[in-house]
């Protein structure tokens, strides 16, 4: 079918760019009230043409359903400092009144065979266009800066290899997951002491940052 693309992803670009402003905005609110924050940073994009058609031939969605079947078309990625924090992050997310949560993937506690840990949420998003709301599906994974690095490497990789991974390279990404998972977990007995360092510094930076040399 034809389409026009840059008009049917017009309302998840704008999905993207609003929810980046708002959680960016959320993480501010916490440096200003000089509390922890749960969110390190924010990304976000929109899947590309050529990645959605892939994908819709791949996972047999068609064309016309793509609205409704791929919940991914727009997404956002909340990194966090530790693991703790990805929970409060849900929680946050569920209690907000601009989105409402359909389903969510949990794959923190149930780690993907590949060693993949990310929490998953698939919200819809009221977008307001300039005659009508439109309500979009936007994907939001949140997890820790460890596993994000994981998942960077082993997303690169699986495109070398086009999914279907050495033995001995998905023996080395199942290890090297538990590894990062385990740098976790060694930072979360530690947090107390981290997040008084991160707050000193942040404390530094106003104080010395805003001085002339």
């Amino acid at each position: 079918m034809d389409r026009n693309w840059e008009n049917f992803l017009l309302p998840y670009k704008q999905t993207v760019d609003e929810l980046k402003v708002k959680l960016r905005g959320l993480r501010s609110m916490y440096h200003l009230r000089k509390e922890h924050g749960p969110i390190e940073f924010v990304t976000g994009r929109v899947k590309p043409v050529n990645s959605i058609l892939v994908k819709s031939q791949t996972r047999k969605i068609p064309l016309n359903k793509l609205e409704t079947d791929m919940e991914d078309l727009a997404g956002i990625r909340i990194m966090c400092p530790f693991v703790e924090d990805i929970l409060e992050v849900v929680e946050i997310l569920k209690n907000r009144k601009d989105l409402k949560v359909v389903f969510e993937k949990d794959y923190i506690s149930n780690e993907k065979e590949s060693g993949y840990r990310s929490y998953h949420l698939i919200c819809e998003y009221p977008v307001q266009l300039i005659d009508e709301e439109k309500v979009v599906l936007v994907e939001i994974q949140i997890r820790t800066l460890a596993m994000n690095f994981w998942a960077s490497i082993e997303h690169s990789l699986n495109y070398k290899y086009q999914g279907e991974f050495p033995s001995h390279i998905k023996t080395r990404l199942q290890k090297a997951a538990e590894s990062a998972f385990q740098l976790d977990e060694e930072m979360s007995t530690i947090r107390d002491e981290i997040k008084e360092v991160r707050k000193n510094y942040r404390y530094y930076k106003e104080d010395y940052g805003n001085r002339e040399g």
